[in-house]
């Protein structure tokens, strides 16, 4: 998700995070300066619900214009970027099978 609060904020004239707060007061939302200038300078790993609902009031948006949906990395384009093992440079890619060791006597039992 790509958190557009700084966007959204500047199409309404916010350029600052204390401008930003002092609006948030308007509708009875009290968070802390650095918890704003948080939300301000990147993007939140949480935001509830109510929280959202307030900051969408203050800045007359929609959750759509302050979350926008960003594509996934498809699953060929993470593995490509995967360290590859040691001696791995020769492979196919196909399935590794075991192969037994022909010289010497089997083991019966695990080594101690």
């Amino acid at each position: 998700m790509k958190w557009n609060l700084r966007m959204v904020a500047a199409q309404r004239d916010l350029w600052r995070p204390t401008e930003l707060l002092e609006a948030f007061k308007t509708v009875g939302f009290t968070p802390s300066l650095s918890k704003v200038a948080a939300m301000w300078s990147g993007t939140p790993v949480t935001v509830r619900l109510d929280d959202l609902d307030k900051i969408c009031a203050v800045l007359n948006c929609t959750v759509g214009d302050l979350l926008q949906a960003e594509p996934l990395e498809t699953a060929a384009g993470e593995s490509e970027a995967l360290p590859k093992a040691v001696g791995a440079e020769g492979i196919d890619g196909g399935p590794v099978r075991p192969t037994p060791r022909r010289q010497g006597p089997r083991r019966t039992l695990p080594p101690n």
